[in-house]
């Protein structure tokens, strides 16, 4: 047999780019940051907006809505009540918080290789939540399915750059309101084993997803973390009894809450950066001060959506300037706190994987790493302001994780980092292609794009001239093909199935 018949054979040279890809993609269970978070606004300036914060809780106050036993818990601790406003008195808040509220915790997942810790120098990459559509280039844009869901869950199992499950990765709008958290959590649980978030749409399904969640850990929690799930204040200064409702239960049960006012600036805020950044410290406060009271020591984390917004239509824009201020200070604010902090992600207004959609998410991911974003979800397939999750997207933006996971790394000082062994054997002018250092490091010295094209034109031509989203149309297609599921005991997957079944029939179809 030739070497060109054996080449063919074993796939030729797009086989051996495959596998020295592999080779160099080690998967972690998290990113260790070894780069220093870029501090945007000065220690007085931070001060000043927790002042303003602080101001905000004291003389304006938030309003408690049809939740009177949240309003008794704040009233209790010292907060002065009014009704269904509720005033903070200065400092009171972060007190409570700083009392118990841990730095970092480790979110355990059933396989225990990918347990991640959260807070401190670690960053986890999350995927997409929440969409109600999806998109690829073989279908446009459609409703999401429970199909979808488990595919996207799939995908991030997959990804060596994803870290954490996520929670609703896409809202499966054929399966009734009322029960489709029950299929959610399932899938996470069945069809990865990764760390995954529980439902936050009202409190009876948070009890199911923890629920759900002790059954697949054996029955018994043991009081460990295995869900961080996100909670949003009602902005501005408004928290609701479904999430409060939410909140409490996870807290009840050790299970940690991603506390995060979603703003649009200019709508839900002053457009102003500063002005975003103090609202969003004093609704954060208020959320993580009662996981304290409900719970002392339950994980949380301060987290921060901001959008600027097109002040012509009213949409919302990303990869703007704006937002990355209030990201980069808000970091710094939780900083302060002692508290993880959850931003960022690969967030765009496009409604296709294209130019536009590159450098919008760019335009948020560079300033998620560089500001130091313990938690990142919407890390990737985010399209359309998130009202879409794109399965192109999702492969482009896993590229770009890869690449944030190598910059997050910082500068390898190490002996083999100094490479002087390199200059030692080089005489000068000649190349170090052939030395001993370039011969071992070749396969795993830079990062390897499995999306980019990086041949030539000529090369590029004969392998059908194809642009990003249609090398990414295949692999997404190709990953799905190859999916293989991780272990799950079948004495725990029939009693999951068997509470999610005797759940539905108690639940009436609701699609409100």
């Amino acid at each position: 047999m030739s070497d060109q018949e054996r080449h063919r054979k074993s796939g030729g040279r797009a086989a051996r780019q495959a596998t020295r890809r592999s080779a160099g993609a080690q998967r972690e269970a998290y990113l260790v940051r070894k780069i220093k978070p870029y501090e945007l606004a000065s220690d007085e300036v931070l001060e000043l907006l927790e002042h303003n914060a602080d101001t905000i809780l004291e003389e304006i106050g938030v309003e408690i809505r049809d939740y009177p036993s949240a309003i008794e818990r704040f009233k209790n601790a010292g907060a002065h009540v009014d009704g269904t406003r509720v005033r903070f008195p200065r400092g009171m808040c972060r007190s409570i918080i700083q009392a118990s509220a841990p730095r970092e915790y480790t979110q355990h997942a059933r396989n225990p290789l990918n347990n991640v810790r959260i807070g401190g120098d670690a960053t986890v990459f999350a995927p997409n939540s929440g969409s109600p559509f999806v998109h690829d280039l073989d279908n446009g844009r459609r409703y999401a399915t429970i199909a979808d869901f488990q595919n996207f869950v799939k995908l991030s199992y997959m990804s060596p750059y994803i870290h954490h499950s996520g929670g609703t990765v896409c809202e499966p709008v054929d399966i009734p309101v009322s029960k489709r958290h029950l299929d959610m959590v399932y899938s996470h649980i069945k069809y990865s084993d990764k760390g995954f978030m529980g439902s936050v749409t009202a409190g009876e399904r948070a009890q199911d997803s923890v629920n759900l969640a002790r059954i697949a850990f054996g029955g018994d929690l043991a009081d460990r973390t295995v869900m961080t799930s996100l909670i949003n204040a009602s902005s501005p200064l408004v928290w609701d009894a479904t999430m409060l409702a939410s909140a409490e239960v996870y807290a009840e049960n050790n299970q940690a809450c991603i506390i995060t006012p979603f703003i649009l600036a200019g709508a839900m805020a002053p457009t102003t950066s500063a002005g975003v950044v103090s609202q969003t410290l004093a609704e954060s406060l208020v959320g993580m001060a009662f996981c304290q009271l409900v719970r002392p020591g339950a994980p949380v984390i301060f987290g921060s959506f901001a959008s600027s917004m097109s002040m012509l239509t009213g949409a919302p824009t990303f990869g703007t300037p704006e937002p990355a201020m209030v990201l980069y200070t808000v970091a710094a604010l939780a900083r302060r706190l002692g508290v993880p902090f959850r931003s960022g992600g690969s967030l765009c207004a496009s409604k296709l994987p294209d130019a536009q959609a590159a450098y919008e998410s760019a335009a948020t991911l560079i300033p998620t790493i560089m500001a130091g974003t313990n938690f990142v979800l919407h890390s990737a397939g985010w399209l359309e302001g998130g009202l879409a999750i794109g399965y192109e997207k999702f492969i482009l933006d896993c590229d770009q994780l890869g690449m944030m996971m190598t910059f997050g790394k910082g500068l390898d000082a190490t002996d083999n980092g100094q490479a002087m062994s390199a200059f030692q054997e080089n005489e000068p002018g000649q190349h170090f292609l052939g030395t001993a250092h370039t011969l071992s490091n070749f396969e795993t010295a830079f990062y390897r794009s499995d999306t980019a094209d990086n041949n030539s034109y000529e090369q590029w031509v004969e392998d059908g001239s194809q642009d990003a989203a249609t090398r990414a149309n295949r692999l997404w297609k190709e990953r799905l093909a190859g999916y293989e599921p991780p272990p799950l005991d079948d004495a725990i997957d029939a009693e999951l199935q068997d509470y999610i079944t005797k759940r539905k029939a108690e639940l009436p179809d609701t699609f409100g």
